[in-house]
This record gives C-alpha cells, sequence and structure tokens, in this order.
C-alpha cells in the first residue's frame, strides 16, 4: 500500500504554478516596511555577490572562444539568483511578477507600487554597500589589477548604451530572470530551484542583456575604481582613468539604470505575468467584496 507520509516530490504543473505565483504575491504585496526592506537589502547584496563572482572570472581574457567565455561568466553569475530563490530575499525583478495578483483583483495598485519602490531602495543600499565593502577589501587589485580592469570595462561600455537599445536589453534580460523565477514555482526541491535558475540566467549574462539591480552593483563600483582607486592600481593595470570616459554619474543614471529599470518591468511584468495570468488565471472568480450595509438591508 503506498505510503500517505510520502513527500510529493513531482514537480508543479504550469496551472498550479500560476496558482502558487498569485499566492506569492499576495504575501509579497502585503509584508511589512521593515521585513521587506531588510530582505531587499539582502537581494541587493545576493546579486552582487554573483557579480563580483563574474567579474572575477571574466578578467584578464580568455584562451576559450567568445561565447564558452561568456556562457562560462553568465553560468557563475546565476549564484545571485540562487542566493535570492533558495536563501529568501526580495528581488525588484523578480517582484514584478506581483501584477499576476494585482491582475486578479488579489492586491490593490498602491501595495504593488508600494512593494516595489520598497524593494528598489532595499536592493540599492545592499549592492551599494556590497560594491564599497568590496572596493574597500581591494579585490579589483587582484592579478595585477585586471579584475578591477574588467570591472571598469564592463561597466563602461554599460554608461554607452543609448535609450533604445538599453530598454531592449533590459525587456530581454527580465523576461529570462522572471522565466527562472517562474519555473522556480514547479520545484519540490532545492536541486530543482537550482537546474531551472541557472539556465536562464546564464543566457541573459552570455547574451549581454541588462539587468537593473545587478548594474546598481557593476556601475558604483566601477565608478569607486576610477575615483578612488591608488595610483599603484593604475600602473599595474596599465590603465588611466581616462580610458573609461563613459563611465560618469550620469552615464549610470540616463543611459542605463532607468532605460533597463523601464525595460526590466515590461519583460517581467507585462511578457511574463500578464502573459501567464492571461492564460492560467483571468478565468478565476475576483475575490467579493464584502457586503455594504445597504445590501443587508
Amino acid at each position: 500500500m503506498p505510503d500517505n507520509n510520502t513527500p510529493n516530490l513531482d514537480s508543479l504543473m504550469p496551472p498550479d504554478m500560476a496558482a502558487k505565483a498569485e499566492m506569492i504575491g499576495v504575501k509579497k504585496a502585503r509584508l511589512d516596511f521593515w521585513s521587506t526592506f531588510v530582505l531587499a537589502v539582502l537581494a541587493g547584496a545576493f546579486i552582487s555577490l554573483g557579480a563580483i563572482f563574474a567579474t572575477t572570472v571574466s578578467a584578464g581574457g580568455s584562451a576559450l572562444p567568445f561565447g564558452v567565455n561568456r556562457l562560462l561568466v553568465g553560468t557563475v553569475f546565476s549564484l545571485g539568483l540562487i542566493l535570492v530563490i533558495v536563501g529568501g530575499a526580495e528581488l525588484f525583478t523578480g517582484n514584478t511578477l506581483i501584477v499576476m495578483a494585482w491582475a486578479g483583483r488579489k492586491v490593490t495598485t498602491p501595495q504593488v507600487l508600494r512593494n516595489w519602490a520598497i524593494v528598489f531602495g532595499g536592493n540599492f543600499v545592499g549592492a551599494l554597500g556590497t560594491a564599497m565593502l568590496n572596493f574597500g577589501a581591494a579585490q579589483y587589485t587582484l592579478g595585477k589589477g585586471i579584475v578591477g580592469v574588467a570591472a571598469l570595462t564592463a561597466a563602461n561600455a554599460k554608461c554607452d548604451l543609448e535609450f533604445g537599445p538599453a530598454l531592449g536589453l533590459g525587456i530581454l534580460c527580465n523576461t529570462l530572470v522572471c522565466l527562472a523565477v517562474w519555473m522556480s514555482f514547479s520545484a519540490r526541491t532545492v536541486i530543482d530551484r537550482v537546474a531551472v535558475i541557472v539556465p536562464p540566467v546564464a543566457a541573459f549574462v552570455a547574451a549581454g542583456l541588462e539587468h537593473c539591480i545587478a548594474n546598481m552593483y557593476y556601475v558604483p563600483f566601477a565608478l569607486m575604481i576610477k575615483h578612488l582607486a591608488p595610483e599603484s592600481f593604475w600602473q599595474a593595470a596599465g590603465k588611466r582613468p581616462e580610458d573609461f570616459p563613459t563611465l560618469t554619474l550620469d552615464g549610470f543614471l540616463v543611459h542605463n539604470l532607468i532605460p533597463v529599470t523601464i525595460g526590466n518591468i515590461i519583460g517581467g511584468a507585462l511578457l511574463v505575468g500578464v502573459v501567464y495570468w492571461f492564460v492560467y488565471l483571468r478565468h478565476a472568480k475576483p475575490p467579493q467584496e464584502p457586503p455594504t450595509v445597504a445590501d443587508n438591508k
């Protein structure tokens, strides 16, 4: 006879994943301020740890073909989202999926915007704090400065984007990130979660797509190196601050963070969240409004 106490390890199917996503969206939207903020700070730090790993792996070039090297960098960057999903944290890009609960009228527009604002700010604090800690640790000087040069080169390119390409790269990026989060809803075990997270994240990094929270680490860290690194670093690296002309605060905000954030919202909320809500949840009955005094008469 089957043992009723045996846990069910079968993965959830998409209709059940949609119901789970909606339920999680409700919980996230209703979480208190300080819990949301602290978990958001953690997520910013977790994504930054993935970025530190990826920058170190990409440093100094590679004997591998370009695409293979990019695949390796993307694979190690997936550490960040694994920490967010398995460890538990609030990530702005993933939280765009709260629109599934919003579309089903389970949460209100102010609740969604409140969550996004708190999480976006908390992610920024976590990413910036990690950048400051990593700069203070002088990790960028590893390999006679090649790690720092890799960070500077990547951030300089990010700040050189035009609005349209940055928007498009942001849309594509968070489509993949939210698909990773969406597929994690099907998982029953930690191994399942890791297995479904790595390929989409590796894909977006390998393809050079843009993630606003990762960029909250990449660009501030590179700006610290450009403006605060000692002369010994520049001599060892064989570079000068002038070699990275687009790496500026204005370049970060105008050419990257603003358009990429908008693109991330479109990719996650519309191309993943709304699409799956439409397919699996649009026929669900909306929550009933409590009867009014007039209705009871």
